[in-house]
């Protein structure tokens, strides 16, 4: 994962709490009810109280388990909030599991997600097939290949749609870099990174950008980018990503793939390239802050500063925080200006959706389990 140079934060930092105590209580047959924020998929309660953890404003959360009966809502993971940290309701119902964010704890955001799930679908986000032996096989296969993050077998069992599908194993893909929901141009507003970046032992490279230049088409996905920088290590990361182009005006970087062909017209504001393979992007883009941009949204806390250089260094201080806002003296509302927000976006892999299915094997790769080993 070296060209992931985005820092992926890692959760450890007790100024999240704000006086909450860690508490890793799970509740079988609780439901919190309301104060729901977002749903998201999960395959276990372990890894939906990750994603608490890794979300900004979950405080608490909602499972429904596999075990389930009374609605089809199996594996919905529900991200919760309130005022005081704590659920408005809690009331018994069968087939779900309750529990807290482990931002008051001690705890590791690259988690070690090392176990299997039979008869578990991880449905959506391919990017890649091939045929394995087993699902040992397919999840060494899932690990050694750096845009993996989980995988499907369709094991020898499997024949629901025949048995030339037998053995197949599906390589998914979802972000492990922060993704910022929304950049937007607004007046007394500073906006830049954590400076953390990942240690690597790959070598550094320059990446390739062509000015003024646009490729049109074969785009695959449209995410916002502060900087044609910030877009290339975006489409670095990416699993599919051949090439990008990234609008000045609207801060959009458009991803796009075509493996057969490089395409290029000339075109103001916008500015093409090429992702880096196999190497380490040179990370100066991530020092550089942003005048009069907004990145609004997805805040873990935010308090008084003097200036946008202490926001920046609170937020690569604070292993939570990866990116960040500051609203100097002219920000249009009087009564949040000199303030510092700290920001975060779950970065864990997370299939978009879970289903039963029979005779399938899912899980996810394992370089987080192999990275603690060799330490």
């Amino acid at each position: 994962m070296g060209t992931h140079l985005i820092l992926v934060g890692l959760l450890s930092i007790c100024s999240l709490s704000f006086g909450q105590e860690c508490n890793q209580q799970l509740l079988e047959n609780v439901d919190f009810s309301g104060n729901d924020v977002t749903s998201l998929f999960s395959p276990d309660v372990d890894h939906c109280q990750q994603l608490c953890t890794q979300h900004a404003s979950c405080d608490f959360f909602t499972f429904f388990r596999a075990d389930g009966t009374q609605d089809n809502r199996n594996f919905l993971c529900l991200i919760k909030t309130a005022p005081n940290g704590q659920p408005t309701v809690q009331a018994p119902l069968q087939g779900v599991t309750s529990g807290f964010s482990l931002k008051p704890c001690s705890q590791d955001l690259e988690p070690c997600l090392s176990r299997v799930y039979q008869n578990v679908d991880f449905k959506d986000a391919d990017y890649r097939a091939l045929f394995t032996a087993d699902s040992e096989e397919c999840q060494r296969a899932c690990t050694q290949d750096p845009a993996c993050q989980f995988f499907t077998l369709l094991n020898e069992a499997f024949t629901a749609l025949g048995n030339r599908y037998r053995f197949k194993c599906h390589l998914k893909f979802s972000w492990p870099v922060p993704r910022i929901p929304l950049i937007e141009k607004k007046a007394g507003v500073t906006s830049g990174f954590s400076q953390i970046t990942e240690i690597t032992q790959q070598s550094v490279c320059q990446g390739k950008l062509f000015p003024n230049t646009d490729i049109p088409g074969n785009d695959v996905e449209n995410i916002p980018a502060a900087s044609p920088e910030h877009c290339q290590a975006l489409c670095s990361a990416h699993s599919v990503c051949t090439y990008f182009s990234f609008n000045s005006n609207d801060f959009n970087c458009n991803l796009k793939k075509n493996t057969e062909e490089f395409v290029t017209t000339a075109k103001d504001g916008v500015t093409s390239g090429l992702p880096a393979r196999f190497c380490q992007l040179d990370n100066t883009w991530v020092q550089v802050v942003h005048e009069n941009v907004d990145f609004p949204g997805s805040d873990i806390r935010f308090e008084p500063m003097d200036d946008a250089d202490t926001c920046q260094r609170t937020c690569t201080q604070d292993p939570y925080c990866q990116f960040y806002s500051y609203t100097n003296d002219n920000f249009g509302d009087p009564n949040f200006r000199r303030h510092c927000f700290l920001k975060r976006t779950i970065t864990m892999p997370a299939p978009p959706k879970v289903a039963k299915l029979a005779n399938v094997v899912s899980g996810f790769q394992l370089r987080n389990c192999n990275s603690k080993t060799t330490e």
